[in-house]
Order: C-alpha cells, then structure tokens, then sequence
C-alpha cells in the first residue's frame, strides 16, 4: 500500500467510495504513472472502470516503452480528472480521483472479450454497433491490460451546478 497523505483540504476531499468509482466511469481517460530503474514515465490511456472488480481496463501497442515500464515494475499511480473550469468567481472547478493498483496484462481470451466490452460501453455513443464488429481473431491479437485498484483518493473543487 502507498505511503499515505490526508487531504490538506478536507472540505474539498471526497470520502464516498460511489462518488470515486462514479469519476473512474465517467471519464474517457486516465493518466498512470509507471517507474522502471527509478525512472518515471506518465503516459494517458483511454479506459473501461469494472466496477465490480475495482479495475480499469485498456488496450495498447503489443511492444513499446509502456510494456517495457510494465515488465519491470507492475505498480502504478494513475489519475482521473473531470474538468469544469474557471467559475464565475474565477476559481478551478474539477473533480479529481487518484488511485494506484498493480498492472498485469490479459492472456485469457474470455476476459479480453470482457475488458473490450466494459471499454467499449464507457467510450462509445454506440456500444453495440461497435461490439458487433470486433472480432475473436482480432481481439487475441490485442494487447489488453488491467490495473487492479488497491486504494483511491479523492478531491473535488466546487461542485459542477446541473
């Protein structure tokens, strides 16, 4: 478990577990930091949140800089972020959500299909259209990963107005 701070601001924390998963299924993108040889690398990766098994789901090159980070050190820190900007009283409104987990990549083909559809229905206006064309082959092709949450955090500046 990462070393733990508390929220300067404990009037903008936020403490419902829902209102943290509500922000990780939302948002289209996350940005995880990952470290190898105590080098840091960030990189932002589109994403599915399986709320049932408290993980993000995404899909990525079968080579390349982030496997290589992956490889040697599967520990990841990521963040969410839903931004409304600059309010009326010219203050930042957003709504923020860290969390870090440990990263594996998905061989079973069964659980490939499962992560392609939960990505798939978070960042598609027309999920089904789009589930109808991949295909089995394909998708063993893929590189599909998941980051398993082991702890969350949240922050939030001036609620967004409905």
């Amino acid at each position: 478990m990462p070393m733990q701070f508390h929220v300067r601001r404990k009037d903008r924390e936020i403490t419902d577990p829902q209102a943290l998963k509500a922000v990780l299924k939302t948002t289209k993108y996350v940005s995880i930091a990952l470290c190898m040889d105590n080098e840091p690398y960030i990189v932002s990766l589109s994403h599915g949140y399986d709320e049932n098994r408290n993980c993000l789901y995404f899909h990525c090159a079968g080579e390349g800089k982030k496997l290589a980070y992956i490889n040697a050190n599967n520990k990841a820190w990521g963040q969410a972020v839903l931004d409304y900007g600059v309010t009326d009283e010219c203050d930042y409104a957003y709504i923020s959500v860290h969390f870090s987990g440990t990263v594996s990549l998905i061989e079973d083909l069964n659980e490939k299909q499962h992560a392609i559809e939960v990505m798939v229905r978070q960042l598609s206006t027309k999920p089904e259209e789009k589930l109808s064309k991949i295909k089995p082959e394909k998708l063993a092709k893929t590189t599909m990963g998941r980051i398993d949450i082991t702890y969350m955090t949240g922050k939030q500046h001036r609620q967004p107005k409905p």
